[in-house]
């Protein structure tokens, strides 16, 4: 696999006054003077700190973020084994205090701004949303429910889903939602396996310049749902309670003041989900301070956010990006959600949110700016984004040609744009490596290894690499590691996820390089990277090449070890309207891998296809591919309630059948 080129000048160097105006700067200052970090080094001896004084870099966070403890703390770390780590014991807290503590200072400020595709941008101030959250809160404990209960939202990206969560964490109840584009059985993998009590649902939902009307499906999760108490139906698209059904605005009508429970350290804040491929998806729980101080951390420092700052990430709240962007509130920082198409009513929609929001963090996907690339939109031409200080991008690795592009797009700035490509995991719920406002930003690469997140790349021995391909792993604890899976009650199904490769040590599943400059480059994920002879490549490196060529929409390649000792690597290509895959065109993606890559990269076949297979998190799906092209039958290979479109599996399936 290629590693990381020699890049002598960077893409994006950040000047003084933002080096010396940068939250992580101040932190890197005042924690020298109290907690004996490195005065001198800048970010790269911060971050050395960070992972050497493991726990007195967590305290320090505790206290620059002043962490409100009910209860305090005994120690910071207890145990340090993974899994199984103790932070924090003793502590009592409170995730949703935290979120709505600005709310004292600055209540007519819009702790929320909500658009989507018909209706400009609305304000939710801080008063409003503290009051929604302690009317809710009280109508939860009406209804018998009690710390540890779980609390269920089928709801797309809306306040409401915020004041929901919120009220939820208030009371010590467990958060979890999906987006109503889910259908009944992927809900339910999900759903049933933690049993709620409460369901916040929408009766439909806009997207693409259409109403989807939901209310049959909220009929088969009630019926299904045995341990719900209360339904809460919010009229997304104006229809009345369904019988049965509680009205939002009675439950959020109020003028109560929040009553915070006081919670253990690791109590459950909420249960995220796996993509579920193969397989019921897994139910990650994640607790109410290790989630606290981790985005802190992250938004406070990495993003640099602060009461100043608007944040938009388009994102769905079946997405640990929703969760992420919610955490901005802890901050002071409005929240910029929008609930629509990203590419509707044209590609540049998402721009145009950020221009009336006045967004200054725009979170995307990388296969958005990839498709603004195609489509030749002018995001600073056409729209006023001045205050976009930062454009962060996950869910796949930014290619080279996307950090061109973004540069290229606002270089007519007095103001260089910071561009910010971030890696983690729905695991954390966080990134392992990312953004930082201090540093340069080199193409095609993130920044650095993020503080307290002792990032390494192995080989299969489990020695330390630089400037070479090995597996991420992270050899301590986060504190926003999941506390547990649910329904694994001996942890073996946690354990199996990530430690099993090397022992008391998080693989997550990714190929990386970790330069020599201190940079990181993600190659794609380990478990389906292709192995030739030997030689590991990462399927991004071969996106990136062919996904320039016009002719191509998108592209799933595929590293295929057979039973007589062979390896097959076909490359599937959905092809743009109107081209065709002749042999001039096989020809062209071939001496463009080739070139841009090497020999190695080439693939055995090319094959058009009629469509590329995502997670519902929009993610492409290797491994199902290549288990279906193995002989694995569809039905073993994937979760069907987990694919954006089954009938697409099936072309993949047949082909496996017919090469039989």
């Amino acid at each position: 696999m290629s590693t990381a080129a020699p890049q002598p000048h960077p893409l994006w160097q950040p000047d003084r006054a933002r080096i010396d105006g940068a939250a992580i700067t101040r932190f890197q200052t005042w924690a020298a003077e109290r907690y004996g970090a490195p005065a001198a080094g800048g970010y790269a001896a911060l971050h050395r700190w960070s992972v050497d004084e493991l726990e007195t870099f967590w305290q320090a966070i505790a206290d620059w973020f002043d962490v409100r403890f009910s209860t305090p703390y005994e120690r910071v770390l207890a145990d340090r084994s993974m899994p199984g780590a103790q932070w924090f014991p003793g502590a009592t807290l409170n995730y949703a205090e935290h979120a709505l503590r600005a709310a004292a200072d600055r209540p007519d400020a819009p702790a929320l701004l909500y658009a989507d595709e018909a209706q400009a941008p609305q304000a939710v101030t801080w008063s409003e949303l503290r009051r929604q959250v302690g009317s809710l809160a009280a109508e939860l404990r009406a209804l018998g429910v009690r710390p540890g209960d779980r609390v269920s939202g089928y709801l797309p990206n809306i306040p409401q889903a915020v004041t929901a969560f919120l009220a939820t964490a208030a009371v010590g109840a467990v958060w979890t939602s999906c987006a109503p584009d889910f259908g009944a059985r992927s809900v339910l993998d999900r759903f049933q396996q933690v049993e709620p009590v409460v369901l916040f649902t929408v009766d439909g939902y806009r997207y693409g310049g259409k109403e989807h009307d939901r209310r049959d499906t909220v009929a088969e999760l009630r019926r299904e749902l045995p341990t719900l108490r209360a339904v809460v139906h919010i009229p997304l698209l104006g229809t009345e309670a369904p019988e049965g059904a509680l009205d939002w605005s009675a439950l959020t009508s109020a003028d109560s003041t929040p009553v915070f429970e006081d919670l253990p350290f690791d109590h459950p804040l909420w249960v995220l989900y796996s993509s579920g491929t193969t397989g019921l998806p897994k139910a990650i729980v994640q607790s109410q301070g290790g989630i606290l101080l981790e985005h802190f951390k992250q938004i406070g420092l990495h993003c640099d956010l602060g009461p100043d700052d608007r944040f938009f990430w388009y994102t769905s709240t079946g997405w640990m990006m929703w969760n992420f962007l919610v955490s901005g509130l802890l901050t002071g920082t409005t929240g910029v959600l929008y609930d629509g198409s990203p590419g509707y009513p044209d590609t540049d929609a998402q721009w145009r949110i950020a221009e009336l929001t006045g967004a200054t963090l725009f979170g995307t996907s990388a296969a958005y700016v990839m498709a603004c690339r195609k489509a030749g939109v002018r995001p600073a031409h056409d729209h006023d984004l001045s205050r976009i200080q930062c454009v962060a991008t996950t869910g796949s690795p930014l290619p080279p040609d996307g950090f061109r592009w973004l540069h290229d797009a606002f270089a007519d700035r007095t103001d260089p744009l910071w561009i910010a490509s971030v890696s983690g995991g729905t695991d954390v719920c966080s990134c392992f490596a990312g953004a930082v406002p201090t540093l340069p930003v080199h193409i095609g690469e993130l920044q650095a290894p993020c503080l307290g997140t002792d990032l390494q790349a192995w080989d299969p021995q489990g020695k330390p690499l630089i400037d070479e391909v090995g597996e991420l792993v992270v050899t301590n604890p986060m504190p926003s590691m999941p506390i547990r899976f649910w329904n694994d009650p001996d942890g073996t199904r946690y354990h199996d996820s990530y430690f099993d490769t090397y022992p008391g040590v998080w693989r997550h599943g990714d190929w990386i390089t970790l330069t020599s400059r201190g940079s990181v480059v993600i190659h794609g994920r380990s478990d389906s990277t292709l192995n030739r002879q030997g030689v590991r490549m990462g399927s991004a490196d071969i996106y990136e090449a062919v996904e320039r060529l016009p002719e191509i929409r998108e592209s799933l390649v595929i590293g295929v070890e057979e039973p007589d000792g062979g390896y097959w690597m076909p490359l599937f290509v959905h092809l743009a309207p109107g081209a065709v895959l002749d042999d001039a065109l096989r020809t062209r993606i071939k001496q463009t891998i080739r070139e841009q890559l090497s020999p190695r990269h080439v693939p055995d076949e090319i094959i058009e296809a009629p469509g590329v297979p995502h997670t519902l998190t929009g993610k492409r799906i290797e491994v199902p591919v290549k288990r279906l092209l193995q002989g694995t039958p569809l039905e073993k290979a994937v979760n069907p309630g987990s694919v954006d479109n089954l009938e697409l599996l099936r072309f993949y399936a047949d082909l496996a059948r017919d090469r039989r």
